[in-house]
């Protein structure tokens, strides 16, 4: 039996309906490979502010220090919207947290499944086979960089700076580079070099590493505004996208359209002695409490813990294969809902996942 320390963080929103799902699902996977999971919850976001002051408190960074992988559900909501922006979840609680645990690079996989291409806002022969993977810098960038507001002669101004120093851009696109090589062996860097000094520094430091150690992968480099538009007209031609914080950001959700929902796409944040594994939607307020949310991005979140913690690809495929077996029986939450297929609940659909495996 191996045995391992769950940090739960089931947040607001849909968090604490998502996240549980998840931890079925484990479970299920546990007893048949023999994994044994200790869980221990945690506040975090609006949660956290609601029960100690603060959207991160000290002991939740503890218990995430002292686990073995952080399970966590979604923060924010329109209740701490006016609060001070440091003190606001989104702000407060999920950037701090991954300076915390030295989590300076999120994975975020884009896979459309074929009984899924219909829901899709792209059309089907467009999105069918799509199977992709961003590779984002989670802890520099504009998002740490210095903030100032002034004025001078020319009025009120405000100043974000976007900041990235070499080692920086090597740890992150040497991830993407090996998950490449286990992959289809392409990368596409995504900077705005032709405008930033700090993207000239990005796509300068990658193709540095490229030509040094992974020369053998396939590498070409794409300006953002480019890149937004390949992933609508051609997103079965990217394997693996490498890009900063910003643009990740904005990328990634910009993949989710092609899967038929956001609440498909899972997310690992990884670099430091822990990771945290959440869905890539956020708290979704307006159908919290409603059993409406769709708990398969958390999921197969949790298929990237087995994944990239336990380094355990068999655990990880187990969860795929059964979500695959799950949406061709026509189960279906309201956001991927098609007619002529079955609609259940948040429950129901982590039920119907465990029975599948």
């Amino acid at each position: 039996m191996k045995e391992y320390n769950i940090a739960v963080l089931p947040g607001d929103g849909i968090g604490p309906e998502i996240v549980p799902e998840a931890i079925k699902v484990m479970d299920a996977v546990g007893e048949k490979l023999g994994y044994k999971f200790n869980y221990e919850e945690g506040f975090i976001g609006g949660a956290a502010i609601d029960e100690t002051g603060e959207p991160l408190p000290q002991e939740t960074v503890d218990l995430c220090e002292r686990s073995n992988a952080v399970l966590l559900g979604a923060v924010g909501g329109p209740k701490w919207d006016d609060l001070p922006v440091a003190k606001r979840p989104e702000v407060g609680a999920l950037l701090p947290l991954r300076k915390k645990l030295a989590l300076y690079g999120n994975i975020r996989p884009a896979f459309v499944y074929d009984e899924l291409a219909d829901a899709s806002t792209l059309k089907k022969e467009v999105v069918q086979g799509t199977d992709l993977v961003t590779f984002r810098e989670l802890t520099g960038g504009i998002y740490f960089g210095k903030k100032e507001r002034g004025e001078d002669e020319n009025g009120k101004y405000a100043l974000d700076e976007d900041k990235y120093y070499v080692y920086e851009v090597e740890r992150i696109a040497r991830l993407a580079f090996e998950t490449a090589r286990t992959r289809r062996n392409k990368v596409t860097s995504v900077d705005k070099a032709n405008v930033l000094e700090s993207s000239r520094l990005w796509r300068e430091t990658v193709k540095a590493l490229h030509e040094k150690e992974y020369s053998d992968v396939e590498l070409d480099h794409l300006y953002v505004d480019n890149a937004a538009m390949q992933l609508i007209l051609r997103p079965t031609s990217f394997d693996i996208i490498l890009t900063e914080n910003m643009f990740g950001d904005i990328l990634t959700d910009q993949a989710s359209v092609m899967t038929g929902s956001i609440g498909m796409l899972a997310s690992a944040s990884v670099g430091g002695d822990v990771a945290l594994y959440e869905p890539s939607h956020g708290s979704a307020p307006d159908i919290a409490g409603q059993g409406k949310a769709n708990p398969l991005a958390t999921i197969l979140s949790a298929s990237m813990l087995f994944q990239y913690s336990l380094k355990d690809r068999e655990a990880a495929k187990m969860i795929e294969d059964a979500i695959k077996k799950v949406l061709a029986a026509g189960f279906r939450t309201p956001d991927i809902m098609e007619e002529g297929k079955t609609l259940v609940t948040t429950s129901q659909m982590g039920d119907e996942v465990v029975k599948a495996l």
